[in-house]
């Protein structure tokens, strides 16, 4: 169906939803008398924090919630009730009427078949296509998304694509059908911020010039102001504010509304200026990281060139310091850190970490500062033994590096880091699966901290949180960092986030770095261009700043000159 067959009524409406999960124990209210609307050519978000039932909302549009879910209320498509639809007609209205775009590409993606192919094979599901037809298609909408030479792209298999380019795939395959109504699950939230615009961008044309509407799904109240025409609050499985997006971020109704804004790190608001470090004793101490030339070349393979990820790049952190580091995808941003780590080897150039030299070094001479050494993973759903209970997995370092002889004996100092992230003592009996994502962060920051290390190393720590719990794990880490007063590493794509904690932040582009200072100087007064592209990139959480903003990156966006190192 496409745009031009509506009348004007809305492609989508939700009536009094009620979503209930039988589990083990009590049954689960995801979602408590919901309704909404989607009219042609409109872009609804759909905005809360994790567990508020958004997505749950989103995925009955396409009939997608699991076995145990009991569903009442009605969801209008295209004139039916999807929850009174058979499985059969369920699929045909897939991909045709309504598609989705899911938050993770990857995933979305077979590794085995080609681009093309997966494309096609939603084409032929829904019509008789010959392969030369379902190819040609497929080689339009690619371009159409923005992919470069789709021609021969189209035969390319997922894993030879970018981050970015992968979403681009996905939502090529949400169009190839020309649905109504395309449903967006957080598509932005493992994205740096320059890509994260680009497919705000194709975003923004899929509605506006191919006329389709949007259910988006993101807790980034930033997508939200420069992309929604209208938004939809929900608390706790219910709609508890809706109105159109100026209006909303210009005068919210609910306490809760008022609360989700508050919580969203501002640009350049917070920023410090205490620089080298946050202590007189951190100025006149030697550094604890010491880079000078740092080079990290990845061999090549099967005779190809090495890849130089990091290339002459000179930093130091000292004593109780925050640096922030930032750039985009592949800027060699967490190459630094891992080198840092020891986890991955520096190839050139010096790199001094706690007074030991990377460069060439033995683990068997680095083993003995490991401990002086902590290490926050962007995921902590993947960096935590599943088999182990959280306090087992706090516990660890302790019993590795001889600070305590069993669990057992390491469960005091377990409770007191537990009770230093703000966890419940009792969490220490659960399983990494049965927290939250803000809590298992959490949880991973106490492991880090196990040791009292005098470095931490922080990847990514809150990319993938919504904004009120990301809110609270870095109240905590900063709490933390100035108590104990450990130096920090802190790897980050979020400039805002950056500039609340760092002292210093480091600018990467392409392996070098581009420009270093303060807070202030960075995000008040850049230098490079890159620096100002990529600060233009952010989006804000008002409508109306969001807009100019959006016309000084395309400004911008050509004026990148290859990068040139900072003296």
């Amino acid at each position: 169906m496409s745009p031009s067959d509506h009348d004007g009524s809305p492609v989508v409406e939700i009536r009094d939803l009620h979503v209930t999960f039988a589990t083990d124990g009590a049954p689960v209210h995801a979602v408590d008398g919901v309704s909404l609307h989607v009219d042609p050519g409109e872009i609804l978000a759909v905005v809360g924090e994790s567990g508020s039932g958004k997505t749950v909302t989103a995925k009955s549009v396409l009939g997608l919630l699991p076995d145990n879910a009991r569903v009442d209320g009605a969801v209008v498509l295209a004139g039916q009730d999807v929850l009174r639809l058979r499985p059969a007609e369920l699929r045909r209205a897939r991909g045709r009427d309504v598609a989705m775009v899911f938050q993770e590409p990857s995933t979305a993606l077979n590794p085995v078949f080609t681009v093309g192919w997966q494309i096609a094979e939603g084409l032929r599901a829904h019509g008789t296509y010959s392969r030369a037809e379902a190819r040609a298609r497929a080689v339009e909408v690619l371009g159409r998304v923005g992919i470069p030479d789709p021609q021969t792209r189209v035969d390319h298999y997922p894993h030879q694509f970018s981050g970015g380019q992968k979403q681009r795939i996905v939502i090529a395959m949400a169009m190839a059908l020309e649905p109504s109504v395309i449903v967006a699950d957080e598509p932005t939230t493992a994205l740096d911020v320059t890509v994260q615009a680009e497919i705000l961008d194709l975003l923004r044309a899929v509605r506006d010039e191919f006329g389709r509407a949007i259910i988006l799904i993101t807790h980034n109240m930033g997508v939200v102001a420069d992309l929604a025409d209208r938004v939809a609050v929900m608390y706790r499985g219910e709609v508890v504010e809706q109105a159109p997006a100026r209006e909303l971020f210009a005068a919210p109704q609910h306490e809760y509304t008022r609360r989700l804004l508050a919580a969203v790190p501002r640009l350049g608001a917070h920023t410090t200026d205490r620089a080298p470090g946050r202590s007189p004793a951190a100025e006149a101490g030697e550094p604890l990281v010491r880079a000078r030339g740092l080079e990290v070349v990845y061999p090549g393979r099967l005779r190809q060139p090495g890849f130089r990820a990091v290339s002459g790049v000179d930093l130091t952190i000292a004593p109780g310091e925050v640096l922030g580091l930032v750039g985009e995808s592949g800027s060699g941003k967490t190459t630094i850190g891992r080198a840092i780590a020891g986890l991955t080897r520096a190839t050139g150039g010096s790199l001094e970490v706690l007074g030991q030299e990377m460069v060439g070094f033995r683990e068997r001479t680095f083993r003995p500062h490991r401990a002086r050494l902590g290490f926050v993973f962007q995921d902590p759903a993947t960096s935590f033994n599943p088999l182990l209970t959280v306090g087992e997995a706090i516990a660890e370092p302790l019993l590795i590096h001889g600070r305590a002889r069993d669990v057992a004996a390491a469960r005091p100092r377990v409770h007191e880091l537990l009770d230093a992230v703000h966890l419940p003592i009792a969490y220490a009996a659960r399983y990494p699966h049965e927290l939250s994502g803000g809590q298992r962060q959490r949880a991973s920051l106490a492991r880090a901290l196990a040791l009292d290390p005098e470095l931490l190393v922080a990847d990514e720590p809150t990319s993938a949180l919504d904004v009120s719990v990301q809110d609270k794990v870095l109240e905590v880490f900063g709490e933390l960092q100035q108590r104990l007063g450990f130096a920090t590493l802190f790897i980050s794509h979020d400039l805002a986030v950056v500039g609340m904690l760092a002292d210093r932040i480091a600018v990467l582009y392409r392996g070098e770095l581009v420009e270093l200072g303060t807070g202030t100087q960075v995000l008040g007064d850049p230098q490079h261009p890159y620096t100002r592209r990529l600060l233009a990139s952010v989006p804000v959480p008002d409508p109306v700043e969001q807009e100019a903003r959006r016309a000084a990156l395309a400004a911008l966006t050509s004026a990148v000159p290859e990068p040139s190192i900072v003296p």
